[in-house]
């Protein structure tokens, strides 16, 4: 079970791999994406270890791998619209639902996400975990993209909490430097995940 530590008076989770199982239709929603806009075919791991990373950092190293530009407009509302349309099988990641549930009402809490405020309201309503955050910030709302703290900064400056008392759950190695960068204690919830997923 995750562990709040004494002195925490804010929670901030991420969104997407934390609280809700979207990368695996976020893997399906690009390379759809990038086969139909683009002419380009990824290999599914080539997105392995990059669920942390925002749209355009992924379009960025898609780039520089192709040498030419793209067409990031028409990518981005595809996958998404690809992504908005499987959303009837999204699932709550219990063992960090269960963890909101449990503060609800006791801490302030907010959802800081990389992604965009469409995708993560979308998310968040259909797992019907929305109603548990004080505050959601996504993208949108900030000038960087994790590994950047600006999305936890802003998160804490929404809910009126002090960054060392915060603690922040994650699921990548960007968020949980971009909790470090803010001042915040992080918890990787990769393991408590598989934990209760059990064995196989």
């Amino acid at each position: 079970m995750i562990v709040v530590p004494p002195g925490t008076t804010a929670l901030i989770f991420d969104c997407d791999g934390t609280l809700v199982d979207t990368l695996p239709l976020y893997l399906q929603a690009w390379l759809a994406a990038l086969r139909s806009e683009a002419a380009h075919e990824v290999a599914p791991d080539w997105f392995r270890g990059r669920g942390g990373l925002s749209e355009h950092m992924v379009l960025d190293l898609i780039e520089t791998e192709l040498g030419r530009p793209l067409d990031r407009p028409a990518i981005l509302r595809a996958a998404r619209g690809t992504l908005l349309s499987a959303m009837d099988g999204l699932r709550e990641i219990a063992v960090v639902a269960d963890l909101a549930r449990r503060y609800r009402g006791t801490l302030p809490m907010a959802v800081a996400s990389s992604g965009s405020r469409e995708i993560v309201m979308a998310s968040l309503t259909r797992t019907e975990l929305l109603d548990l955050f004080d505050c959601v910030v996504t993208i949108d709302d900030v000038a960087r993209p994790k590994p950047a703290p600006d999305l936890f900064l802003e998160a804490a400056r929404r809910l009126g909490a002090v960054p060392d008392c915060c603690l922040v759950l994650e699921d990548s190695a960007e968020g949980l430097a971009a909790a470090g960068h803010a001042g915040m204690q992080g918890v990787d919830v990769r393991p408590f995940v598989r934990a209760a997923a059990g064995p196989g």
